[in-house]
């Protein structure tokens, strides 16, 4: 825990800091970049660069002497390239100078496919095409997103690509911060110059968050030091703790829980996501979820940079409101997180169960690709009204998995392979050729883990399950073998690099509450409402079974700014499908139209419950209670008490209501536009973005 000496340097921080960047030495929490702050000449030297007037005081921020320096008057719009107010070349060459050439100006990626471009290169464009999903290319780049409709497709990448690449909804500058003084500048330079500030660390976005027409990002992919706490104090909490930065992702975690001993840390179930920023600021579910808490149930200490440009320390006893907010309460909303301190835990093993069953469409076989869903299977039903049953055997049970501390992920494939259209036809997953909707095929694939248990622990857990279907007519085939039981520990290898790949995706989801489960009619209408989705929607279901509790999630993350509909939550349930490309905008508007449809029968059978804003819909009717529930409103006091120029922005976040993303197009939830105010005759629309 942070020094009394430590504390009273940062709340005074950055007035008492001397001439040159601040070094803090001693028993302290700071990372060695975080030791390396804006100070106080540098920004009377360069006013660009001065921290914003604002009132210092109390542990919330809202009282106490002003000192700093004004923002420029309000204006429609963000300062947009072209514009008048747009800073010129020589100030951002000046800003550059300033961050010791830490600013980037970087075309995307794909514009080594486009033989227009100055980067353009034939030879990068077949490895981005061919090769870059198997490592770590795109998280490793300033801009790119692995979403890219959010973007705007401005530059896609393809061999021998048609048309043009443009910057379109990327950033025109980065900030590639490898220290707090980065990023205290970023956030200065962003509110004096009235310029659109975007967040990014690995590019895991669905929601278009991480980009922005127009905007200055600050990259904290670099902020990625990791130190273990073996004992630690905060609060009510003394126990093992670990400190990392927010560029740190998963896979270095759990390389980190290796090597010191096997240590376990709260982290995503996907090993690129990065283990801090938006996963952990939404919530941030995992394998352990059900028996730790979410990712940011695990939060003892966070450290951030705030829209004044100041670097402050958030826990139980200081800066509480930011602690709390910035706990599930969103992100790229309150400020900049450079660090966080989480709970540790001793060494665990996992066990996981596996099933998948399929039903073989009774027609059509061959016109239906792909097929290995099906051939892949450990079980077949197939009679389609018996196949469901099957699954509602299985999703009956869920709440027993929670119940025991465990979670699970699932799939659903409607084998055409993607929606089908209106008119009662699918389309065939190779050719696009239409087929009769006659003989649908299924594909369902899970995997409960459960964390602390044995083989046999599980085994008996979900013995009951296995007679549940033996109980049902034509399904005593699907039994349980041991093959399909094995347990590791948590972190008992390491993890090589993960790689990902580009894709058009969008969720829409929806968290469905335990009294789903209470009765055997409200159960049926759920599954209704999932079936209706998947076979005559056409839309891959995926499922996480979790229990994250208040009780679970313990001390402080009881207290945290998540979603309640995390804490009486059973399944966190997505229909995904692919944004095609070259849409209009009308087209995009009919299938978000579409797609409504079928959520609003899943939203009417959870009246009151809400959906994970990091999985869900940038469309989302009534985002404010779907993401945030019951917290909005002291959410959204705390955004404009810590944030009352905006700074921070990005679609459903809290108090984004206020701006819109104004396309030439009107693409909706695109973000290939610029950042102006909600007009008044406007002011009380749901959505922030056209």
């Amino acid at each position: 825990m942070a020094s009394s000496l430590l504390r009273a340097a940062l709340r005074a921080a950055p007035l008492i800091l001397p001439l040159f960047a601040l070094t803090v030495q001693g028993d302290t929490t700071l990372l060695d970049f975080e030791q390396v702050q804006l100070d106080s000449k540098h920004s009377h030297d360069h006013p660009a660069l001065s921290f914003a007037k604002t009132k210092r005081g109390g542990g919330n921020g809202n009282d106490g002497q002003e000192f700093g320096h004004t923002h420029p008057p309000e204006t429609e719009c963000r300062a947009f390239p072209g514009s008048d107010d747009w800073p010129s070349d020589n100030e951002w060459r000046r800003f550059n100078t300033s961050l010791g050439g830490a600013l980037l100006k970087p075309l995307p990626p794909a514009a080594a496919c486009y033989t227009g471009t100055p980067s353009y290169n034939l030879t990068q464009c077949r490895y981005i095409v061919n090769n870059a999903s198997s490592g770590s290319f795109f998280h490793d780049d300033p801009v790119q997103i692995l979403t890219q409709w959010t973007e705007g497709n401005t530059c896609l990448p393809a061999i021998n690509a048609t048309g043009t690449c443009s910057q379109g909804g990327f950033p025109v500058y980065v900030v590639n911060a490898t220290t707090v003084k980065h990023v205290q500048a970023a956030v200065n330079f962003a509110r004096n110059n009235n310029i659109r500030l975007v967040i990014k660390n690995t590019g895991h976005d669905f929601g278009g968050r991480s980009v922005g027409a127009g905007s200055l990002s600050v990259w904290t992919h670099h902020l990625d030091s990791f130190q273990y706490l073996p004992r630690y104090t905060q609060g009510n909490y003394t126990g093992m703790a670990a400190q990392f930065g927010s560029g740190l992702q998963a896979w270095r975690v759990f390389n980190y829980m290796y090597d010191n001993g096997n240590i376990t840390i709260v982290g995503p179930g996907l090993r690129s996501v990065g283990a801090n920023g938006g996963w952990f600021a939404s919530g941030g579910h995992g394998n352990l979820a059900s028996f730790y808490g979410l990712g940011a149930d695990q939060a003892l200490e966070i450290h951030v940079v705030t829209a004044d440009g100041r670097f402050v320390v958030a826990n139980a006893d200081e800066n509480e409101d930011l602690f709390y907010a910035l706990r599930g309460g969103g992100g790229s909303t309150y400020g900049v997180v450079t660090s966080v301190i989480v709970k540790a835990y001793p060494p665990i093993n996992t066990t996981r169960a596996q099933l998948s069953i399929a039903c073989r469409p009774p027609a059509d076989t061959n016109a239906r690709a792909p097929l290995a869903q099906i051939t892949n299977a450990t079980f077949f039903v197939n009679d389609t009204a018996l196949y469901w049953k099957a699954l509602g055997v299985y999703f009956q049970f869920k709440k027993t998995i929670v119940d025991a501390g465990g979670v699970d992920w699932d799939y659903l494939y409607p084998l055409q392979g993607v929606a089908a259209p209106t008119n009662g036809t699918v389309r065939n997953g190779t050719t696009n050729a239409t087929v009769p909707a006659t003989g649908p095929g299924f594909s369902f694939r899970v995997a409960a883990t459960f964390p602390n248990r044995t083989v046999d622990q599980v085994a008996t857990i979900l013995a009951p399950l296995y007679a549940a279907f033996r109980a049902v007519p034509g399904l005593a085939h699907i039994t349980l073998t041991r093959s399909e039981i094995s347990t590791s520990p948590y972190a008992g290898a390491r993890t090589p690099v993960p790689g990902s790949g580009l894709s058009q995706t969008r969720y829409r989801s929806r968290i469905l509450p335990r009294v789903n489960w209470a009765t055997e009619a409200s159960f049926e209408t759920t599954m209704s409402a999932i079936r209706a989705g998947v076979e005559d929607g056409g839309y891959t279901w995926h499922g996480l079974s979790i229990g994250a509790t208040n009780d679970v999630a313990g001390y402080p993350g009881r207290t945290a700014a998540v979603n309640p509909a995390w804490r009486n939550g059973i399944l966190h349930g997505i229909f995904i499908t692919q944004q095609p490309t070259g849409l209009t905008t009308q087209a995009a508007r009919d299938e978000e139209a579409r797609i409504q449809r079928y959520m609003s029968v899943l939203r009417a059978v959870s009246p009151g419950a809400g959906a994970y804003m990091n999985e869900g819909d940038p469309g989302e009717p009534d985002w404010q209670q779907a993401f945030y529930g019951s917290n909005y409103n002291r959410l959204l006091n705390i955004k404009r008490r810590r944030d009352p120029w905006g700074v921070f922005w990005a679609p459903t976040t809290v108090g984004s209501e206020a701006w819109e993303v104004r396309t030439a197009d009107g693409y909706p939830r695109s973000q290939n536009g610029r950042l102006c105010r909600v007009r008044a005759t406007t002011a009380t629309a749901a959505s922030p973005a056209a």
